[in-house]
């Protein structure tokens, strides 16, 4: 998706899509027609009007009948008041309701999608398409376009009164109707392309500020503000370029068809006028018939502007229906398998290769084997890049493997439900993700249902309860975004509270301890002994206090498995364990 600009552009087709997600709001939409149509018809009223008042009031002198004018105008400002009142009051409401349906589809579906998705989309190009993308839909839906169908109306009503008012004007008023038509069509091409680019520069723009924003300790500490303020400039001074193209496309557009319309009514009436002169029609018809002729003109020229609008709302339904469309390789079988109740926790990596999608030309994983008995801690090391974290994931069915199988308590995993597998398995990450709420909705995340008594009891044995006490508000203390109240041990802790919570078979430890200080990796080590008891357990571990604890420890290198037995064996056997022991050791040493 970060390839935009090379994908073929979607015509206006595409916003039948939105058909969907305006059917069941069908009741509000008739309101609406109908409040439209009174109030197109409230304006073409005037045009009768004003006939009847040239041609009965003014030409007899008669001033009652004035009076009756006035009061029928009053009468039609009214309805028109009504009528607009309603008519603006519903369409807002069924754009509003329109984009809130449309983004939690989006949302919705961006969470099914698989991590390899957002290999290749940016975080910040998402975001921008759920929140810019979705609300340029609801200012076309909940304003222009009820706009511009008033406008089709009063060029539909507006020309049929024109031609019952006088053939023959209107005959040569839309013998230039293809000199309108023209542009349109060219200009919109361009407006719809440009439209589209302009969309594609403002996701540029979110992506460089949510990256940034992300990074900001990072960028603080070197000192790279200059240049990422640069940086950004550069992406806003795109992003306003793209956006005065389509500004010069669409204003274009409109002068052109403004210029082509109003110019052909003004050789219309001078030609009306003469036939007025010559009495080949009343003054009361050639007023009417001005009126009307307005009345399309302008709602034509809105039309044009409209138009643009249009193509922009394409562009935009365009880059959201493109994240609806997108596919999972995550697939959930169409009749899946169940996983044995109670879980077991057995695991068996079975001849497994697998390729990440953006790194083709390396296998991550290379016919590996391995079977994890129920309740055995195996510990997995190995130099970085050597496909420790994508067994992991691999286990989690966050991806598939393109060779072999992976099977838990004796099932294919690729045969059963992803979300059947996740609830019988726990991750603790190296960097715990802590969201910005409250500490017991934090912990909460593995099992909302939990009682405040499982959720005390879960934070006191990953060795949190204490630290949380001390908070403000205890449970009820908001830590932030990303939890910036926490030091990274206390995150940790609420992380392996969350999975002991969760109450998994399979724990999965992604170098839980790695980042932390000895105070704090003592406390946590200590947690994650309480949680691993009588579980399953893969870990991941640089440092040898971790390695040491487990029942038998698994090396890898370039994604196979090249050692494999307890601690003593293979500090002895000289081989690549023996060497990672013992540059962990020369790091351990004091200096």
């Amino acid at each position: 998706m970060s390839d935009d600009q090379d994908k073929p552009r979607a015509g206006l087709g595409v916003l039948r899509r939105l058909g969907g997600y305006v059917r069941p709001y069908r009741g509000r939409v008739a309101v609406a027609a109908i409040a439209l149509t009174a109030a197109s018809l409230a304006v073409l009223g005037f045009g009768a009007g004003l006939r009847w008042l040239v041609d009965t009031g003014f030409a007899t002198g008669d001033s009652s009948r004035l009076d009756q004018a006035l009061l029928g105008l009053l009468v039609v400002v009214a309805a028109l008041s009504i009528a607009t009142f309603a008519r603006a009051l519903m369409v807002a409401w069924i754009g509003e309701r329109i984009a809130a349906d449309l983004r939690r589809s989006v949302f919705d579906h961006v969470l099914s999608l698989s991590p390899a998705f957002f290999e290749t989309t940016r975080v910040g190009d998402v975001i921008s398409r759920l929140v810019a993308d979705t609300t340029l839909l609801q200012t076309i839906v909940g304003s222009s376009l009820s706009m511009a169908l008033r406008n089709v109306l009063l060029v539909v009503g507006g020309t049929t009164m024109m031609a019952v008012t006088s053939p023959k004007l209107t005959l040569l008023t839309f013998g230039v109707l293809p000199l309108v038509v023209a542009p349109i069509i060219v200009f919109g091409r361009r407006v719809r392309a440009l439209s589209r680019a302009s969309q594609d520069r403002l996701a540029d723009t979110g992506a460089d500020i949510e990256e940034t924003l992300n990074a900001v300790r990072t960028v603080q500490a070197f000192g790279r503000e200059p240049e990422r303020r640069d940086h950004f400039a550069a992406r806003v001074e795109a992003t306003v370029a793209a956006a005065h193209r389509r500004n010069r496309a669409r204003a274009a557009l409109a002068a052109v068809v403004i210029m082509l319309v109003f110019g052909a009514i003004g050789i219309v009436l001078w030609i009306g006028g003469h036939a007025a002169i010559a009495g080949d029609i009343s003054a009361g018809q050639l007023s009417a018939f001005v009126f009307y002729a307005v009345v399309v003109a302008g709602s034509v020229g809105s039309l044009s502007e409209f138009i643009g609008d249009l193509q922009r709302a394409a562009g935009a339904a365009e880059r959201l229906f493109e994240l609806l469309d997108a596919r999972s390789d995550i697939a959930v079988p169409a009749a899946p398998l169940p996983l044995p109740v109670p879980p077991r926790g057995a695991l068996v990596f079975d001849r497994v290769g697998f390729t990440y999608p953006t790194r083709p030309e390396r296998p991550a994983i290379d016919e590996l084997s391995l079977d994890v008995a129920p309740g055995e801690a195996v510990a997995i090391v190995g130099p970085s890049g050597s496909g420790k974290s994508t067994i992991l994931q691999l286990a989690l069915r966050f991806y598939d493997p393109q060779a072999g199988r992976i099977l838990f308590d004796g099932v294919d995993i690729r045969h059963c439900d992803p979300a059947d597998l996740r609830r019988r398995v726990a991750l603790v990450p190296q960097e715990p993700v802590i969201f910005a709420t409250d500490v017991a909705a934090n912990i909460r995340f593995a099992r909302p249902e939990a009682s405040d008594a499982e959720l005390r009891a879960a934070a006191d044995a990953a060795h949190a309860l204490e630290f949380i006490e001390r908070l403000p508000q205890g449970f009820a203390t908001q830590l932030g975004e990303k939890g910036q109240r926490l030091s990274t041990g206390q995150k940790q802790r609420l992380a392996i509270a969350r999975a002991i919570l969760r109450d998994p078979a399979v724990l999965l430890l992604d170098e839980a301890t790695s980042a932390l200080d000895a105070e704090s990796e003592r406390l946590v080590q200590k947690a994650l002994d309480g949680l691993a008891r009588s579980r399953t357990t893969l870990v991941i571990a640089h440092r040898l206090a971790t390695v040491q604890r487990a029942d038998r420890i698994v090396v890898l290198d370039r994604g196979r498995v090249v050692e494999t037995g307890p601690h003593a064996v293979l500090a002895q056997a000289g081989g690549l364990y023996a060497r990672l022991a013992s540059l962990q050791l020369l790091a351990d040493m004091p200096s």
